[in-house]
């Protein structure tokens, strides 16, 4: 199986890169052309594409991208080791908080979205992380 790779449609790219290094600790690794750029430091690299409000990911689809606040069924989800810094720090960076920090059998989880409509969790895994889930056998 081939590795996972993350593409997050931007409407400017520059926004992005700033956005995703200041509120997550990525890095901007190198740029690949006109708006594409990629960012490491998650474990899997994070790739941004500027993209236009209005264009159409795909032929015949019946809406464009539109970034303002938008629901998908697709998150990104960000392991943490400390939720309360790292919310700070995506706040700080431009992300809206969309709930308060919530306790779970697994950890502590808080709803984002980037400054692009996109939905972001951070999630700070407690000892037993999503092992609690589990049905006891």
């Amino acid at each position: 199986m081939a590795g996972l790779l993350i593409n997050i449609d931007v409407p400017e790219l520059e926004r992005g890169i700033a956005f995703y290094t200041a509120a997550f600790g990525l890095r901007l690794a190198r740029r690949l052309g006109d708006g594409f750029a990629e960012l490491l430091g998650a474990s899997s690299p994070i790739y941004l594409l500027e993209t236009k409000a209005g264009s159409r990911p795909f032929p015949n689809a019946p809406v464009g991208r539109d970034f303002s606040r938008h629901w998908t069924p697709l998150h990104l989800d960000f392991a943490v080791e400390d939720l309360d810094v790292a919310l700070a720090r995506a706040l700080a960076a431009g992300a809206t908080q969309e709930s308060e920090p919530s306790e779970h059998a697994y950890g502590r989880l808080v709803l984002l979205s980037d400054p692009f409509g996109h939905g972001v969790c951070l999630l700070e895994f407690n000892a037993r992380g999503y092992d609690a889930l589990e049905a006891d056998s």
